[in-house]
């Protein structure tokens, strides 16, 4: 959403707005994180974007800065970039106020608070920016029953504290979620952190992502929240079946266990070439494989269905089917494009983020597609259809 242009002009000259930062020049990206994750928080309930002006100096004055379109690209990929949880709601465009060219990030507050840069949770106090106390914190997690969450936050009907591994909560999520000063000076309860990640409620019922991620068994409650693997001679699905697995559990199981699953089937073979020289290929690249499945397991649709993502190997090729067609944005003429993205479970990203599955958002499509060419393999086929999405990777043929 693009804020009108009058708005923006009248932000650019309020020097006392605890709506605006100004930046001189991109040249410290991580002072504009913060100033974004300190918008998204909104902790003093405006209710409106917050704006970062880049190429205008703190008195105002205009630092002729050249906000071309490889700036804009910089500045909108910050959003992408897997180091702001949850993916704040933001858009980047090219103003000129007064003669002077600026480049005006515009950020919503976000539905799901508190928003971490690298852990810390920055919020704007006044002219000032700094890390949220635990009291900050408490305000920001009361906020979220307001907001017209996403599904993945909401909670699950029935469960209790008891679904949840709290031992993997405390020894691998939250030392990985949480910067290591703030988790030093934490006085806050298992709850409250439970809260502040968002995998419990404000009232301490587990969510969606809070089952995904450390539930016992999450499928009691999403009965589709597995992989199935079948693995299968020929070409097409027939009554012969040479593996038939449903890998379970939280989501850092259910992945690990795929992927040693992947591993195993994946077949290493020597080629020579017309010169003698040998070659070790594989049927296809690991990282396009798990790059799949991991963007199965994320975009997938876990509300009214109890499809689990499908994993079908046949002799010549893999298909995966993910539960869920496109969302948001993108559409069916789309999918794939550069740049198109749309989350519809963002706090699931966040986690897989948090758990090292994700190193950056919105350029899956585009490994899978690289590693699929440096293997020799034919190029991806990607199929969203309404319900599903259909990937097909084939083999390697020499």
């Amino acid at each position: 959403m693009f804020i009108d242009y009058e708005e923006l002009e009248c932000l650019y000259r309020d020097l006392e707005s605890d709506r605006v930062e100004r930046k001189a020049s991109a040249s410290d990206l991580d002072r504009i994180r913060e100033a974004i994750c300190a918008f998204a928080n909104d902790l003093p309930g405006h209710g409106k974007p917050g704006v970062v002006f880049v190429g205008v100096h703190d008195d105002g004055g205009c630092a002729d800065l050249s906000v071309d379109d490889a700036l804009l690209t910089r500045l909108a990929g910050l959003r992408d970039d897997g180091v702001i949880h949850p993916i704040p709601s933001m858009t980047v465009q090219r103003v000129e106020i007064d003669g002077c060219a600026v480049a005006a990030i515009a950020v919503q507050p976000s539905l799901s608070p508190p928003v971490r840069f690298r852990g810390r949770v920055w919020i704007s106090v006044g002219p000032t920016r700094r890390v949220a106390s635990g009291e900050d914190e408490r305000r920001l997690i009361e906020k979220r029953r307001l907001g017209n969450q996403p599904f993945d936050v909401q909670p699950v009907a029935g469960a209790t504290l008891d679904d949840l591994d709290l031992y993997l909560f405390e020894s691998e999520y939250l030392p990985r979620a949480i910067a290591p000063e703030v988790l030093e000076a934490n006085d806050r309860t298992e709850e409250q952190q439970l809260r502040a990640l968002r995998l419990v409620d404000v009232s301490g019922v587990p969510t969606i992502v809070g089952l995904l991620v450390l539930g016992k068994d999450p499928a009691y409650y999403l009965p589709g929240a597995y992989i199935h693997f079948l693995r299968m001679p020929g070409t097409g699905l027939g009554t012969e079946v040479l593996d038939d697995q449903q890998i379970t559990g939280p989501i850092t199981t259910v992945l690990w266990r795929i992927e040693e699953l992947l591993k195993v089937h994946n077949q290493t073979r020597v080629h020579v070439d017309s010169e003698s020289r040998e070659q070790r290929l594989t049927d296809y690249p690991l990282s396009a494989l798990y790059e799949t499945i991991r963007n199965a397991v994320l975009h997938r649709n876990y509300e009214g269905t109890n499809a689990p993502v499908r994993v079908y190997w046949f002799d010549d090729r893999v298909e995966i089917l993910s539960p869920g067609g496109p969302v948001g944005q993108v559409t069916p003429e789309n999918f794939g494009a550069p740049g198109v993205t749309e989350y519809r479970n963002p706090h699931l990203a966040e986690a897989m983020s948090v758990l090292g599955f994700v190193q950056r958002f919105g350029i899956g499509i585009k490994i899978i597609r690289d590693s699929m060419a440096r293997n020799g393999n034919p190029p991806p086929e990607f199929q969203p259809e309404s319900n599903w999405v259909r990937v097909t990777l084939k083999k390697n043929p020499r």
